[in-house]
This record gives structure tokens, sequence and C-alpha cells, in this order.
């Protein structure tokens, strides 16, 4: 069992990484050859310029001013400099309210830490319960609720400081989710126009024998939003252009690489094998290879093209619909449009670089399936994943260790060695296993369908957050596999399940404590250092840069990564919770890794990542709705743990807290969330108004008429093929005739000529 020594010696370990971390940084960031590395933001604003264009050639590639290494923190203070409105402005909402989540930490742990502390440690320190029992504990454990002897009065203050704590938390959370639903709501009004303002995404549209798709959506929004309609574009199943583009691409590279390698020595023309990985088969000439290879999918490209704009197959029942206002597309992607509440279904479209192409092409009809198959799936990762962790949790420590490798017992049991492994070895083993996970959740989220970049992420998020409580905390309280504690949990009464889970709480205090030490400050720390785009784009400026846009396209910034991040925070929430009441001297760990956090995700944030796209923190009630949870789980845990320790008056005024804590979440739901899934009317009126004035000329169907254009066909291949597939201009802009082909009713039935309906049917 780890001791405070061990923990200390873990600490040290981790804030020596931590520091080792900073200091590379500081001494790589100064560096003119790292300079787009560590600045790229600024780069793609066009407000930095290259330091490798001046200066004598050493100092284009190395610091020269050593004044400069003295001050590594400098980073720090400019990170924290930049105000919230300034830097909303130069990364978007998204990214500074994905900021206020570590503040948010730091405002709710910060006084539950100093009141835990000054109430709760020296009331289970005063006590010698474990002193005079036969267990094995540590010093850990004497600050914990474990030293409490069973049925003392002492257990009193925990129930009042579980109330305290809940409030708390309660009234800091319904502060920010007032805060940010009003910044949402600003951030919409003064947000520059954009196309998905005005667009709604209709799926399910229904066949019809005498219409194409296209002609049936317009004639659709033209019967019944004629005053409003103004443009569409029919979505294409061009999955299969997508993927040769991008291997064209790839193909491009090489040739660069060799034409680039023959430059730099004219006296040998590069050969390479055909085989696989290169490794055998007939040895040709690389650029002639190359070439002759982009010519062939160049054919292909273009064949694929004529191919999706001639073929009716190759139009999905799905279409982006545009309209005159804000005010239109919200009433349109918020109501229902027919009797059939299945057709003709109308959603807010996400902003084109939002958009997810590859899933628009999936039928409606298969999303179902899709997700019954996913949900399936992701129950028998979440419950097997668990037998690799449990394999090496059990290696990573002294026990497991000297049973699998005895020779090293000698060496192990020395004190130095021995801290180090339970104060350091099972918090990394544990982070080493999670690294493939997010990958494997996002291809399930991909495989459901959704169409959006946002909604995959968030969708991620929430399955790595279910993955982490059953696993990570479950997982390593109770030993076991999962399918071992889910047997468990069946053959018991479900009043039961807290008191088991609740007696192992404290014992784990220790490992959970290693694994933040190492997850939330080594880690942190090392996100700074960018290691990994740091070798990619040197890699690539040595074997593929030619130009200056070159250069430029060798560095990808990233984004923030909302589905691996976000959960990893929440996870720390409900260690923190769960663990203020039952061992307090876990919340340090805590805070610290929300202060360094907030510093290094807003230096991330201001000079790095560049945010694929705004949702206008759509995910917020994500954030609100899991750390409410995190608050229940708590409660009941407490309640299961006390319930142990034969402090039965305390739980019926225990079971109040959960009851309380729902009521709270579903108020903020009621009051707050709308303004995160709906767009008021009022404001949208209020947007166009303002706009209609200051722009009464405004041509906004050239603005909205190519936005929702499938990016494979706007000329962002090779050859500069322009746009086969855009949309025709409307020769009437206020039609009081709808023209239309139809000989059937079926989906929007209007009488015929025939009949005297305003409808004209073409007789051709």
């Amino acid at each position: 069992m780890a001791t405070l020594g061990d923990i200390a010696v873990g600490a040290a370990i981790n804030i020596l990484s931590a520091f080792a971390f900073f200091l590379i940084f500081a001494v790589l960031r100064i560096q003119p050859v790292n300079d787009r590395v560590y600045f790229p933001k600024w780069y793609l604003k066009g407000l930095r310029s290259s330091p490798l264009h001046a200066g004598a050639f050493i100092s284009k590639f190395v610091n020269l001013d050593f004044r400069s290494y003295a001050r590594f923190l400098n980073w720090m203070p400019a990170a924290l400099r930049m105000p919230e409105p300034e830097l909303i402005d130069h990364a978007g909402l998204d990214s500074a309210v994905y900021l206020r989540i570590y503040l948010i930490g730091l405002k709710i742990f910060t006084p539950i830490a100093c009141l835990a502390f000054a109430v709760m440690v020296p009331v289970n320190w005063t006590n010698g319960t474990l002193e005079h029992s036969n267990l094995e504990y540590s010093n850990v454990d004497k600050l914990s609720i474990s030293n409490i002897p069973i049925g003392s009065r002492r257990f009193w203050t925990h129930l009042v400081m579980a109330y305290v704590f809940t409030f708390w938390t309660c009234y800091i959370l319904k502060k920010e989710y007032e805060t940010v639903a009003s910044m949402r709501l600003h951030f919409l009004a003064s947000e520059h126009r954009r196309p998905d303002q005005f667009t709604v995404l209709v799926r399910n549209v229904p066949p019809d024998p005498d219409e194409s798709v296209s002609e049936l959506v317009e004639h659709f929004f033209l019967v019944n939003h004629p005053d409003h309609y103004l443009t569409h574009q029919v979505v294409y199943n061009a999955n299969k252009l997508s993927s040769l583009v991008e291997e064209k691409k790839r193909l491009r590279n090489w040739l660069d690489f060799y034409q680039l390698r023959y430059s730099r020595n004219q006296s040998k023309r590069p050969v390479l094998k055909t085989g696989f990985l290169g490794l055998w088969g007939n040895r040709v000439d690389a650029i002639d290879f190359y070439t002759l290879k982009i010519e062939r999918l160049s054919n292909e490209t273009s064949s694929e093209r004529e191919k999706i704009s001639k073929n009716p197959k190759s139009i999905m029942p799905a279409a982006f619909v545009s309209f005159k206002t804000r005010w239109a597309a919200a009433v349109c992607a918020q109501t229902q449009q027919t009797r059939n509440p299945t057709t003709w279904l109308t959603e807010w479209a996400p902003e084109p670089c939002d958009i997810y192409w590859d899933n628009l092409a999936i039928p409606y009809v298969s999303l179902t399936i899709r997700r019954l198959i996913v949900a399936v799936a992701f129950f028998f990762l979440t419950f097997f994943f668990m037998i690799p962790i449990a394999f090496v949790q059990s290696l990573a420590n002294i026990e497991g260790i000297e049973k699998a490798v005895p020779l090293l017992k000698p060496i192990i049991e020395l004190k130095f060695i021995k801290s180090v492994i339970q104060g350091f070895l099972p918090g990394i083993a544990l982070k080493i296993f999670l690294i493939f996970l997010p990958t494997i959740l996002m291809l399930m989220s991909k495989f459901e369908g959704f169409s959006s970049i946002s909604t995959l992420e968030r969708r991620s998020a929430t399955r790595y957050y279910i993955f982490q409580f059953i696993n990570v905390f479950l997982g390593s309280i109770i030993t076991g596999t999962a399918f071992q504690q889910l047997d468990n949990f069946i053959h018991q009464s479900a009043n039961e399940i807290p008191k088991t889970i609740g007696v192992s709480i404290p014992m784990k205090a220790t490992f959970f404590i290693t694994y933040i030490m190492v997850d939330g400050w080594a880690g942190v720390a090392g996100e700074i250092l960018r290691l990994k785009p740091l070798i990619i784009y040197h890699l690539r400026n040595f074997f593929l840069v030619k130009t200056e846009k070159d250069r430029e396209e060798a560095m990808d910034p990233g984004s923030l990564g909302f589905n691996t991040g976000e959960p990893q925070i929440q996870l720390y929430f409900l260690l923190g919770l769960v663990y203020a009441v039952v061992t307090p001297v876990l919340l340090p760990f805590i805070i610290v890794f929300f202060a360094l956090a907030y510093v290094v995700y807003r230096h991330q944030i201001i000079n790095v990542y560049n945010q694929e796209y705004e949702s206008a923190a759509a995910f917020w009630p994500d954030i609100h709705g899991r750390i409410v949870t995190a608050l229940v789980v708590s409660q009941l845990l407490l309640m299961g743990l006390l319930s142990t320790k034969r402090a039965a008056q305390s739980t019926p005024l225990l079971i109040m807290l959960p009851v309380l804590t729902i009521w709270f979440h579903m108020f903020c739901k009621g009051r707050y969330e709308p303004a995160f899934v709906t767009y008021p009317l009022q404001e949208a009126m209020m947007k166009d108004t303002l706009e209609r004035a200051r722009e009464p000329n405004l041509n906004l169907k050239g603005f909205l008429q190519n936005a929702y254009v499938h990016p494979v066909f706007k000329g962002g291949d090779d050859d500069g093929e322009s746009d086969v597939v855009s949309v025709e201009d409307l020769k009437e802009e206020e039609p009081s005739i709808v023209p239309t082909k139809r000989q059937s009713r079926r989906n929007t039935p209007l009488p015929s000529k025939q009949s005297g309906s305003l409808a004209i049917v073409d007789q051709d």
C-alpha cells in the first residue's frame, strides 16, 4: 500500500517531469526554425512572418539572444494577459468556453479544499481507529473517513460538509450556466453573417416518380415557404470521388518527395520497388512511376465527377435549403413540415466547415440500425477492455512484478525503487492503455452517421466519459474485471451496490493521486511541448517542402480535441466530488491540475490551435449534466459508505441530497438549455432587421448559392476543375405560381392545373 512517502516520490517525479517539459519547451519555442510549430495560429491569421528570412545564417535557425533563455516562463503571464472578449474574437466562443471548464474546477474545488482541510482533516486525523486496528493502512488513510470509528457522532461533520459542498457546487454551476447562455446569445447576435444562419438540412425526402430530388425540394419549399425560400443544394454521394482526391494528394506528396530528392542530386534518378511497402518487386523510376499513377487517377477522378453529375442515383434524398432571412430558417428548422413526422425532417445545417460529408451519403433509414449496432459494440468494448487494463494494473505493483520476474525482487525492495513503482507506475500504465481508446470511439461515432464534426466529437466524448466512469473509476476501485463486477451487481440488491463501492473508495485514494499526477500534471505539461507535431513538421519540411506555400501547408495546428480533453476533465470533477468528503487530501492535486491546465490550454488556444468549427458553445449542457451526474454519484457512494459505518441516522438526511440535486438539474435544463438547442425567433428577427438596415443591397443568394457544395466540386483538386453541380439561378425571385412536372400528389398534395390549382403542370 502506498504511503505518504511514496506519494511524495511520485509527486517529485511528476513535478520534475513537468518542469523538464516546460524547460525544453522554453528552449524550443524561441528557436526560429520551430516558429511555425509553436505559433501557427498567428501565421494563419497573417499576423506573423517567418524569422528564417532575415538575419545572419545561423540566427535564422538558432536564437542567439541568450537573455531570452532566462525568461523561460514568460509565456505563462502572456497567456493570461488576453481578456476574454478579445480571446473570443481571436479564437471563437467554443475555445473561450472550453477554458471556462477549468475555471469552474478552480471555483468549485478551491473553497471546498480550504473548508475540508480546516474542518474535516482535523476531525479525521484526531482519531485512533486505524492505529488500534489490525488493518494495513497508510498515513493517507489516517486523513480519510476510514479513521473515524464505527457509529461515531463525528459523521455529522461529513454529513454537514456534504450539504455545504453540494450547495456550493450547484451555485457555481447555475452562475456559469447563466453566464455561458448569455455569452452564446450575445455571440450569435454579434457574429458575422454565416451560411448556416440561413440554412436548414432536410433529410428523408420522400421519392417521387415524376420529379428529381432537386425539383421536388424546390417545389416543396416554394409551396410551403413561398415568401422565404431562396435556394437549395442537393446532397451528392461523392464518397468515392473524395477518396480518389485524397489518394491523388497522397501520391502527389510522394512525387514531390522524389522530385525534391532528385533536384538535390541530379546525378542519379530515384528508384523504388513496386511491391508491398517497397520491400520487393520490380525496380522502376520513382518520378515516372508516380507521374503515371497520378495521370491515371486524374482520368478516373474526371470520370467519377461526370458520373456523379449525370447519374440520378448519386443524389441522396437530402438537401441544404437556404432562406432569405434567419427568422425563416429558424421557423423551418424548429417545426414539423408535414403530417408524416418521418419525412421532410429539418434541422439546423452545420456550418460548411463543420460538415462530415461522408455521412451525408448514408441513407436515413439505416441510421437507427447503425446506432443499435454501435450501442451493442460499445457495451462489449467497455466491459472487455477492463481485462487488459486489470492485467496491466496487476503487473504495475510490487507484488505483480515480483511474481512475474522473481529475479528483480532484491532491486524492487529497495526503498527508492519501491516508492517509484508505487507512486508512478500504476498511473502511467493506465494512461498508456487509454491512448488508443479515443480513436476507436470516434470511429464508432462516424459509423453511427452523424452529419457534423462537432456532433461526432460530442458523441465520442459522451462515450469516453462513460467508459472512464466504468473502467477507470469503478474498475480501479473494485477488484476484478468489469464482467465480474457486472455479475456481482446483478446478483445483489440495488441498495448493496453503493455500499460495495463505498467501502472501497477510501482505499483507492493513493492510486488516484498518482493517476492525477501522471495524467494531470506531467500529461498537461507534455501537451505544450507538441513533440509529435514538431517531428512531423520537420520531416515534412525536409522531405516535401519546395516552396513557401508547401511550408505553410506542412504545419497542421490541429484543434482542441473536445472528444478527448473534455471527458478527462470530467473524470477530475468526479474524483474531486467523490473524495471531497471521503479523503480531502486528494483535492490539492486536482486544484494544481486545473490551474496548470488552464494556463497551458490558454496558451495553446491563443498561439496554436485553429478550431475546425464554431458551435457557439453548444456543448455546455453536456458539461453541466456530467458535473451534476458526478455530484449525484458522490452522494450515493457517501450514503453507501456511511451505512457501512453504522451511521444509519444520517441516511434519511442524505437521501434528500440527490433529490435536490436532480431537481436543480431539471430547473437548469428548463431555464437555460433552450438557448443551446433552439434559436429564439426574436433574436433572429433583430439580426435580420439590423442587417437589412446596414446592407439594403446585399446579394444573399450569391453568398449562399454554393456554400454547401461538396468540397470536391469546388476546384480543390489539382486539376482545377470547376463545380459541376452548382445550383442554377432561379429565374424569378418571388414566383407567384409554382412550376412543376408532377403527376403524383403524394408529397405536396395540391390539385393540378385541370382542377383549378395555382400549380402549373408541365405538359412536355
